[in-house]
């Protein structure tokens, strides 16, 4: 089940949209960054093995040095207590707020977020979760399948689909195809298709396209003036925006290295997400659930010597990327981002697999937003490089470009 779709009254004043307070530690800024990742991580101790929570500087057994490590996120519920008055803007917004304290089953007893259908000595999921202001939060969930959207306070944690207007900015590639007709079948209210130049005979009866529920758009993330366009022909107000855009084409720096191609890939990749974000933010801060996801290549991480200029353009993408989730975090808008290996499409037929598959890239996307995650890496190549950029990025660097 998922809430009502939020309309306002356009004569009344703006509502303003707070977020839990961002003033954390190192050590709990370090915890944040591994809940983006979708991981249960905790300090354990190397010397004791203890694993502690919440986030310190030393243990607290025997002052020994604390790591990151994944640990089981099952638990048991302790006791349980429910907020009814608080005098933080945020959350005095969403009161009664439940509350409760679990014991891990890695060893520490943490407090954490409640999920409606749990009461004590219940067993219980604990997710690592993000909150509004981009903090880690603990938050218990009943172990097993349960329908998690009937809780309003799970709620404020993902981004629902079901009933939202999302716009996909390049609905003309195959990511983009995959990601309407994901969406759609996700229950979103409409699905803005945006489709670049020039524009085909064929786009009038595309199986895709007509669907009831899909809106096709011209958009050309390099024109500033196509956006604005595009975003006067959305019809209610946008609660998210899939970007999809890019260009690839092979090329070095000195050896054939296609200027053209290389400042078409600027323009698409990192210009255009520019140009989607000063169009388009202004429209999600105002929406209870808004959230920018960007689909962008495994080679942002790392540069790329057999496409130089889309791995530059990339790379300057995700810097922009980050630059707008600390814009957005005020907000309350969740910006994601879905890192992919090789697609499995026409601008990669010469490269070897393991490919990766659109439909799953937009599988992806759904669950990285019914999730609340901010990073995803989908497929092995993805993965892959990111878990050894995370360990070491000069040795990565030096095996990817040999």
């Amino acid at each position: 089940m998922t809430a009502a779709r939020e309309r306002r009254d356009p004569l009344a004043r703006k509502k303003l949209r707070h977020v839990p307070s961002g003033l954390r530690s190192r050590a709990m800024h370090a915890l944040s960054a591994r809940a983006a990742q979708g991981r249960f991580a905790l300090q354990a101790c190397t010397e004791c093995g203890t694993a502690t929570h919440p986030p310190r500087n030393a243990c607290p057994l025997c002052w020994g040095e604390l790591a990151w490590t994944d640990q089981p996120s099952g638990a048991k519920v302790l006791c349980e207590t429910t907020i009814r008055v608080s005098t933080d803007l945020y959350f005095r917004e969403h009161m009664p707020w439940r509350m409760g304290k679990v014991l891990l089953d890695a060893g520490p007893v943490a407090l954490v977020h409640l999920h409606a259908a749990l009461h004590p000595d219940d067993r219980a999921d604990v997710r690592m979760m993000i909150d509004r202001g981009g903090n880690a939060a603990l938050f218990a969930v009943p172990a097993g399948d349960t329908d998690l959207m009937s809780d309003p306070q799970w709620r404020e944690f993902i981004v629902p689909i079901e009933g939202r207007i999302v716009l996909v900015s390049d609905a003309r590639n195959a990511v983009g195809r995959a990601m309407v007709k994901e969406l759609h079948a996700k229950g979103a209210e409409l699905v803005v298709a945006g489709l670049p130049g020039p524009a085909l005979a064929s786009d009038a009866t595309d199986a895709v396209l007509t669907l009831d529920g899909v809106q096709a758009i011209a958009l050309d993330v390099t024109d500033a003036t196509s956006v604005a366009e595009a975003a006067s022909r959305i019809g209610g107000p946008l609660d998210i925006v899939v970007n999809t855009a890019r260009h690839v084409r092979a090329g070095g720096v000195s050896a054939n290295p296609g200027f053209v191609e290389q400042r078409r890939a600027f323009e698409v990749s990192a210009m255009g997400l520019s140009r989607l974000a000063s169009t388009f933010a202004p429209m999600l801060a105002g929406r209870p659930n808004g959230a920018f996801v960007d689909v962008l290549s495994s080679a942002a991480l790392v540069g790329d010597a057999a496409q130089a200029g889309f791995a530059a353009a990339e790379a300057a993408r995700h810097s922009l990327l980050q630059s707008l989730r600390h814009e957005m975090r005020g907000a309350g808008v969740r910006v994601m981002s879905v890192f992919t290996g090789p697609v499995d499409d026409a601008d990669h037929q010469a490269v070897p697999p393991p490919k990766v598959a659109p439909a799953r890239i937009a599988a992806s996307v759904a669950e990285a937003l019914l999730n609340g995650r901010e990073q995803t890496c989908v497929g092995d190549v993805a993965q892959d490089t990111m878990e050894r950029w995370l360990t070491d990025p000069a040795l990565l660097a030096r095996e990817k470009n040999l």
